[in-house]
């Protein structure tokens, strides 16, 4: 089952307010998380996703992107490098 496309779209704008690096790992797959098109064809609901966030406001970065995952019911782990 496909994610909603408000889902998507507020991951995305939500993703383009911060100057940092913001990656999806899919199983084998990385996502720049604020591509639309990238997140349509990867987001499904139910399953577990990791975040990969880098750049100088990462911290903000990753509270807000955690916050709009939730939101939407995804489930997603913060990877600290």
């Amino acid at each position: 089952m496909a994610t909603n496309n408000q889902a998507v779209v507020e991951i995305a704008q939500t993703a383009s307010k911060f100057s940092s690096s913001i990656v999806l790992q899919a199983e084998n797959k990385y996502i720049d998380v604020k591509s639309i098109l990238g997140l349509f064809t990867t987001l499904v609901s139910g399953h577990s996703y990791e975040l990969h966030v880098h750049g100088p406001d990462a911290d903000a970065a990753k509270a807000a992107m955690t916050e709009v995952f939730e939101k939407h019911g995804l489930h997603v782990n913060l990877v600290s490098e």
